[in-house]
């Protein structure tokens, strides 16, 4: 993944997102040793405290725990968290578009429950 220093997210984030995505595809697994901060930073070419700052988020989420002296690790239930909370969160996000689409174009909540219920059925 490359960091977007154009994108409206903030490069800790993207940083955060880029180990989620290297946890979901295995890269880096259970239990395993993730980069530093500074090995971060090199690779990315960004200041040593903004890749601090995305590894701290996903401690903070638990998807990593540090072990005093040796580094980050990545938490025994990280790929199942993050994959629950994507869901989560991708879910919400699209839900609360479609309230806000169903309510532009006047349609009712029970409207719009038979045409979820609907595409259930395809």
């Amino acid at each position: 993944m490359n960091l977007n220093a154009d994108s409206t997210k903030p490069i800790y984030i993207q940083i955060a997102e880029w180990i989620e995505n290297e946890i979901i595809a295995e890269r880096f697994l259970s239990d395993g040793k993730v980069h530093s901060q500074y090995q971060l930073a090199d690779l990315f070419n960004i200041n040593p405290a903004t890749a601090a700052k995305g590894l701290t988020i996903l401690v903070e989420e638990k998807v990593l725990y540090k072990k005093r002296g040796l580094g980050m690790f990545v938490a025994p239930e990280a790929k199942i968290m993050i994959l629950e909370k994507r869901r989560s969160e991708t879910l919400t996000r699209m839900a609360m578009d479609l309230v806000l689409e169903a309510r532009r174009l006047s349609v009712s909540e029970e409207e719009l429950i038979h045409l979820i219920k609907k595409c259930e059925e395809e």
